[in-house]
């Protein structure tokens, strides 16, 4: 693993703290107030370096840039990438983690398919959209 820098420990940091999946803009503003010399090729490096490390996952929305979150600390996710689903503010466009699934979508599959996995996204307002609506 590769050694901790103010740089890499200010990007984690904001991801933790944020709570939700964050693009490299938003990553930079938050990770700016612990190192104010922080630029977008630097936050960009930082996020390759901690998802070779498995401590920040990559989110792809269809239609969306690419977004990043910490890795889940649950205790059933460690050693592994752990499922979880998104639900996506169409006011604000956060993005948030949902750690529950609805379990298995064989039954929705065509007659001799099967599937091998699946990504939900739930669309809608934020508890923060929802309330100035």
């Amino acid at each position: 693993m590769e050694r901790q820098t103010r740089q890499k420990l200010a990007v984690m940091q904001a991801l933790q703290t944020s709570g939700r999946s964050l693009n490299p803009t938003e990553l930079l503003a938050l990770a700016q107030a612990e190192v104010p010399a922080l630029n977008l090729s630097t936050v960009y490096r930082q996020l390759k370096s901690l998802q070779d490390d498995a401590q920040v996952l990559r989110v792809d929305l269809p239609g969306q840039p690419a977004r990043f979150e910490a890795a889940c600390q649950a205790p059933q996710a460690r050693g592994h990438a752990h499922h979880h689903h998104h639900f996506h503010c169409t006011r604000c466009d956060r993005v948030f983690p949902i750690h529950a699934c609805p379990g298995g979508m064989q039954a929705l599959a065509p007659a001799g398919f099967q599937v091998h996995g699946h990504d939900l996204t739930l669309h809608g307002l934020c508890a923060d959209c929802a309330v100035a609506a």
